[in-house]
Order: structure tokens, then C-alpha cells, then sequence
């Protein structure tokens, strides 16, 4: 078995919440993720974005940056990025072999007591790498909730929390309150954290973990905006914050939900230039009007002049964001090839969705995580009785149907069918293009 191999068959031990495994690994790696500044972001959603955004005006300052986020799109490189690149495979297969090796002598010593999970290992390899790589800031996105994530070993410059909403409520609790304590979690002692607009009952709690931790707690919405303007699903805006008024800036990533994500990480990149980061105004402007965040109300044009929106909204509330974009972009209703999690609240997504859908497409992602197709149709047909749904079989043989019945449809639903899908359809000759025709 090869190290990528064996990496990814840690997967069967599934998401385990905590910090022990993790804080092992790291001692017996003389602390990795001490060689350099990071910059903590949490959220239920946005939280790719806004890492996006930042880790991109890092760059735009002249920083060595290190990007790692979760999960990837088609290759799990990507999760791990060096200025914006991920790593190339051969350097991550020297890492994971070397990881493994460590872990192997830790469980044989009785160190380790339990076999770490996937996440577990990718964090520490990402954390290896960065040191390897001699980064001079680290940009790291929550994986699930915050509290005993195995990216809360950090102690960062800077926390920011982009949103909070229902999601992973198996992990996390089925109350927003529960939820935002969990994501509180990533809050430490003095550090500044960055907050977007949240439900009051979310903010209350957030609020009070962080007075009672002594760190400054920094707004970033509907405060901080002036003169929105939205053009078919993009936005114009000028912000205004404690440090300055902004010229009027077109955002680079589509869909109105956006302008909450370009608050959070304008403030967050303000406030690492408090912190000793270097950025200035010309950085923010460039991280909010150029980061892009692949298979995010992203359009693609295939080769027969069609177009294709790919959008990873995997909960309600991003279901609600892809409905709110094509609306506001003026696409007629499309068809949507859908693949779900079990985990989810498919009928809130369904409602979220049927407003924009002319057919649904069920697909089989073939992970145990995921709904089968049939059982998906079957949820569709008594949730919206009155639109048409096809099982469309694999995701390869539901996207061939889709673009056989129309010029625009949508893939949307879990990221583990929306990235391939994106690298194929980009490996059969589709280019981005900023919006359909």
C-alpha cells in the first residue's frame, strides 16, 4: 500500500472531534505550526471564501503564504497551497510517507493510543509542509465546528468567524446556540476575532466566549457598507471601516451572499496589518475584486457552447445562495444535477432550490456518506411533486443527460460530485467564463 493509499484508508475511522491525537503528532514534530503566523477562519459557511480572499491579499503584500482548507475539489493536493498553488504530488507523498512513519512509531510506543483519523494527518502534513516551505503566514480553514478541530492547536494573529448556520448537527448540536459555541471554540486568549453578521442567538454566544477569553471582538457586516450595487448576481460596493473608506470595488466572486464574505475578510486583513502582518488598503482591494474560489457559482463553457454552473452549496443556507444568485442573474429555471449527503437537511435544501429548478438529476456519488440517487428522486417527488426528476445514474451519466435537454444547466450539491465534475469537464475542453451568455 502506498502512503496516498494508506492516508486515504484512514478515512474509514470517519470524523473524530478532538484535540489529543492531534497535539501528539505535532510535539513528536517539534511543533510545525509555530514557524509561522496564521490566520484562523471558522464558519458554517463562507469560510472557503474568506479564506480565499485573505490568503490572496497575503500574497498580493508579498507574503510566502500557505493555504489549507477542506475538503478538495479533484485532488487532494489542494488542499494543501504554497502561494496559491497546491503542492505537487511528489512533495506530498514525501510528507504523508513521513507522517505515517511518525505515527506508526507513536502508536507502537504507546503514545498514540488510537489510530488518528484522515484529517488528523492531512492537518499535520499541511502543518509540516507550511514549515518546510518556510511560509511566512499560514491561512487555515476550520474543517467541522472549531472547538475540537484538529486545526484548533493554533494560535493564531487573527481569528475570524465568516457565518453561523445549521450544519453538521450531529457534531455540532441541533440549536444555533450549541452550534456557535462549538464554532467559538477557535477564540483565544487576546486574540482579535473578526465576526460577520449572525442570527442574535449565535452572536450572544460568541459574544460571551469572547469576553470571557479577553479577545477584542471585531464586527464586520451591514455596518461597514455603502452604495451596494448589484449587477446579475455580482456586486459593487464601498466599504467603510475603522481604518478607511474604500473605493468601490466589483467583487470577484459571484452571488449577493458574497458582500457578507468581502467584510469578514477585509477586516481580517486590516487587522493582520495590526498585527504585524504587512497589508494596506491596496491589498484589500486587490483580495476582494481578484480571489477567485474554483466550483463556487462558477460558470463553465463547454466546447459545444454550452454553459455549466457549478456550485458547491451542500447545506440549506448555501442552497439558499445558489437560488438567490441565479434569480438575481437573471437564469431562467435549469436543470440541476444533485447529489446529497445523508447528513443533511435535503428538504430545506430541496425547498431552497426548487424555486430556480426546471428538472432535477439524481446521481449516485458512490461514498457511504452519500444518498443514493433513487432515494434522492424519491425525497424530490414528494417534497416537489410538480417538477420533473430523473435518476440519472453516475454523475458522469447525469451530467450527459442534463447537457442533452439544455444549454445552461447547474451541478450542485455535495463537493464530492461538483469537483470532478469540474475536472472533467475542464479536461474535455470547458473554460471559465465569468457568466452564460
Amino acid at each position: 500500500m502506498t502512503p496516498r493509499e494508506r492516508l486515504f484508508s484512514l478515512e474509514q475511522f470517519g470524523i473524530k472531534l478532538g484535540l489529543e491525537n492531534i497535539h501528539k503528532i505535532l510535539d513528536a514534530l517539534d511543533r510545525p505550526e509555530r514557524a509561522w503566523p496564521a490566520v484562523h477562519i471558522a464558519g458554517t459557511n463562507g469560510k472557503g471564501s474568506v479564506t480565499a480572499m485573505v490568503e490572496y491579499g497575503l500574497r498580493a503584500a508579498g507574503h510566502r503564504t500557505g493555504r489549507y482548507t477542506s475538503p478538495h475539489l479533484d485532488r487532494i493536493e489542494e488542499r494543501i497551497a504554497i502561494d496559491g498553488v497546491p503542492v505537487a504530488p511528489d512533495l506530498f507523498d514525501t510528507v504523508a510517507a513521513d507522517l505515517l512513519a511518525l505515527v506508526d512509531r507513536l502508536l507502537e510506543s504507546g503514545t498514540l493510543e488510537a489510530t488518528p483519523t484522515f484529517f488528523e494527518v492531512t492537518t499535520a502534513m499541511a502543518f509540516e509542509i507550511f514549515r518546510r516551505a518556510e511560509v511566512t503566514v499560514g491561512v487555515i480553514e476550520v474543517g467541522l465546528g472549531g472547538r475540537f478541530d484538529a486545526t484548533n492547536v493554533l494560535t493564531p494573529e487573527v481569528t475570524a468567524i465568516t457565518s453561523i448556520a445549521f450544519d453538521h448537527e450531529r457534531h455540532l448540536g441541533n440549536t444555533l446556540a450549541k452550534i456557535a459555541f462549538e464554532k467559538a471554540g477557535v477564540i483565544k486568549p487576546g486574540v482579535p476575532v473578526v465576526v460577520g453578521e449572525l442570527p442574535s442567538e449565535a452572536y450572544g454566544v460568541v459574544t460571551a466566549e469572547a469576553r470571557e477569553r479577553d479577545a477584542p471582538l471585531l464586527p464586520a457586516g451591514g455596518e461597514h457598507i455603502e452604495a451596494p450595487f448589484f449587477d446579475r448576481g455580482r456586486v459593487t460596493v464601498v466599504l467603510r471601516t475603522p481604518s478607511g473608506r474604500y473605493p468601490p470595488i466589483r467583487l470577484g466572486l459571484n452571488g449577493a451572499h458574497q458582500l457578507a464574505n468581502a467584510i469578514v475578510a477585509a477586516r481580517t486583513l486590516e487587522v493582520c496589518g495590526d498585527r504585524g502582518l504587512q497589508t494596506g488598503p491596496g491589498e484589500v482591494i486587490t483580495a476582494l475584486a481578484e480571489a477567485d474560489w474554483p466550483a463556487r457559482l462558477e460558470w463553465l463553457r463547454t466546447p459545444a457552447g454550452r454553459y455549466v454552473l457549478l456550485d458547491a452549496a451542500h447545506n440549506p443556507a448555501g442552497a439558499e445562495a445558489f437560488a438567490q444568485y441565479a434569480q438575481a442573474a437573471g437564469v431562467a429555471r435549469l436543470p440541476i444535477v444533485i447529489a446529497v449527503m445523508k447528513d443533511k437537511n435535503i428538504i430545506a435544501m430541496l425547498d431552497a432550490l426548487a424555486p430556480v429548478a426546471s428538472l432535477f438529476i439524481t446521481a449516485d456519488v458512490g461514498t457511504e456518506r452519500s444518498m443514493k440517487a433513487r432515494a434522492l428522486t424519491t425525497a424530490i417527488v414528494g417534497a416537489h411533486p410538480s417538477i420533473p426528476v430523473v435518476t440519472g445514474g453516475t454523475p458522469e451519466e447525469a451530467i450527459d443527460t442534463a447537457l442533452m435537454l439544455a444549454n445552461r444547466i447547474a451541478i450542485t450539491g455535495s463537493i464530492f460530485m461538483v469537483g470532478p465534475a469540474r475536472a472533467r469537464l475542464i479536461a474535455d475542453g470547458a473554460v471559465h467564463v465569468d457568466e452564460a451568455k
